[in-house]
């Protein structure tokens, strides 16, 4: 379930974003043009400002990442029993478990930083070769003297890299859905909490894709870095 909606998420975005593009105009934009060109642009505004090396691959990947992280983080403003109840009428099980936020499935928010972190070290390597990619973990910042120092402080931070990716998606998406089951189980009182309460999630899951984007950029930067 949480990958056949990432999936389906994913194929939204590719066309819709390639729709807009075949019929862009010089002219006065359209309202769809004109929110899919203020996205381009912010995350053209965002590796300017935070990426001082070249890669091509990077802007796509920046907007990729914003744009289906938000889609995905996205779904948990649908009410939260719509698609399980859904999905329970159309295979006739009504115990059947549906998970339809899929940023909120650690496997996922996992699997995107685990790209990330495979992105970072490959960058390293292309750029650094082999020897200056170990070299920044055994001899950075204390010199080669103190490479077991050295070892003890860089390795850990450089790991924790997905694992901070992962756990930040997943921990604020999955505490946002328990907040919106927990005022389901309020009856016909939960309509004063449950949209003052999505107004402020949206704030959330839209911060929370710019964030996994923006420290993306940041780590593909120092990745490119050779000082």
């Amino acid at each position: 379930d949480t990958m056949g909606i990432s999936v389906v998420l994913g194929l939204i975005f590719f066309g819709l974003f390639m729709t807009v593009s075949r019929k862009a105009t010089s002219g006065v934009p359209g309202g769809l043009q004109n929110a899919v060109e203020m996205v381009v642009e912010m995350v053209q505004s965002s590796i300017k400002n935070s990426f001082q090396a070249r890669c091509d691959f990077l802007g796509p990947l920046a907007l990729t990442i914003f744009c289906w992280i938000f889609l995905m983080n996205l779904m948990d403003l649908v009410p939260v029993d719509l698609i399980p109840l859904a999905a329970q009428a159309i295979t006739g099980n009504e115990h059947l478990f549906f998970k339809a936020v899929p940023s909120t499935d650690i496997n996922i928010t996992a699997g995107l930083s685990i790209s990330v972190f495979i992105l970072i070290i490959y960058y390293s390597i292309k750029i650094k070769g082999v020897g200056g990619f170990l070299g920044e973990l055994a001899f950075q910042p204390f010199g080669k003297y103190a490479l077991p120092l050295n070892l003890v402080m860089e390795v850990p931070a450089f790991l924790a890299k997905p694992v901070s990716l992962a756990l930040r998606l997943f921990g604020n998406l999955f505490a946002g859905e328990v907040i919106f089951l927990v005022i389901g189980l309020l009856g016909k009182w939960q309509i004063f909490l449950h949209f003052p309460w999505a107004v402020f999630h949206i704030m959330v899951i839209t911060l929370q894709a710019y964030l996994f984007m923006m420290l993306t950029i940041v780590y593909l930067n120092q990745a490119h870095q050779t000082h």
